[in-house]
């Protein structure tokens, strides 16, 4: 038989930082939500997964402090672009308010005219099918319209509030 040892969070210890370093020991993939209105618009988001095949739909996460979100439900459909391990700064670009995030960044539309970052991963174009609350985030579920991915590409991985340093080099592929 095994026995547990106590936790390191207990419920007299338990903290908004206590939840975020023990949640950061599961690794995520990295994603860019884009749309296009007036201008394209993006912002990454590390919290996204696959939801359901029958209705293909997908679900992320983006924080109620987002100023990007609401202007992308505003327009119906967006894409989630899937980050390859060579976009760290990509990532950060996109995670930073009040810049040009697209300056330097070449895209082209998808079916619904959103933009696919250029060698990405994978990329999943959506409309907005439902959103609910989550606490200090809205989760927002996306029906998939169209999507495709480079099987040659590895994922950019967040880790422990970092991305680690080619995940991938010494294993092969995924």
């Amino acid at each position: 038989m095994t026995r547990r040892t106590e936790s390191a969070v207990t419920a007299r210890s338990f903290t908004s930082l206590a939840m975020r370093e023990v949640l950061g020991s599961f690794c995520t993939g990295v994603v860019i939500v884009t749309a296009v209105g007036d201008e394209p618009l993006g912002f990454t988001c590390q919290s996204f997964t696959s939801l359901s095949l029958d209705p293909p739909l997908i679900s992320f996460s983006p924080a109620l402090t987002s100023t990007t979100w609401p202007r992308i439900r505003k327009i119906g459909t967006f894409c989630v672009n899937v980050l390859a391990e060579n976009h760290p700064e990509l990532s950060t670009k996109f995670a930073r308010s009040g810049t040009d995030k697209y300056a330097g960044v070449e895209w082209t539309p998808s079916p619904k005219g959103s933009p696919i970052l250029d060698g990405v991963v994978a990329w999943i174009d959506c409309t907005v099918w439902a959103e609910h609350d989550g606490g200090d985030h809205t989760i927002v579920i996306g029906e998939v319209h169209d999507l495709a991915s480079d099987l040659q590409q590895h994922p950019l991985l967040f880790y422990r509030g970092n991305y680690p340093q080619r995940p991938f080099a010494q294993g092969g592929n995924a």
